[in-house]
């Protein structure tokens, strides 16, 4: 019995690690988000491999309700939800949860969380 659950887990990881290899450095490498305090070029596949695509590119919304862009794909535009209708108004902006889920990692890897890191003029 122990031998089954040892097995299931190991299938269980290396499905998640061939998953992540086989997401990994798709989208585009890297892009470039327009903001007033200075434009934010994004490393994405950089990102990609730190934190998967779920970190970022979410599978349901607040609702519990499958997100899904024009394309049928799960990786929605962020103000898909994230708009003026978003029920958390502190995250009802595509900015405001950029800052959030952005200045929370780069706080738990020790990565700079000041406004100029990221926000070059």
């Amino acid at each position: 019995m122990r031998s089954k659950k040892i097995a299931s887990v190991v299938v269980a990881l290396a499905f998640g690690l061939v998953t992540a290899v086989a997401l990994a450095g798709s989208g585009p490498a890297e892009f470039v988000l327009k903001a007033k305090k200075g434009d934010v070029t994004f490393q994405h596949h950089k990102h990609q491999e730190r934190t998967g695509c779920g970190e970022c590119h979410h599978t349901k919304g607040p609702d519990g309700k499958q997100v899904i862009d024009e394309k049928g794909e799960h990786a929605a535009k962020c103000d898909t939800c994230h708009n003026k209708d978003f029920p958390n108004k502190k995250l009802n902006k595509p900015m405001k949860a950029f800052h959030k889920n952005c200045k929370g990692c780069h706080k738990e890897h020790k990565v700079s969380t000041k406004c100029n890191f990221c926000h070059k003029k």
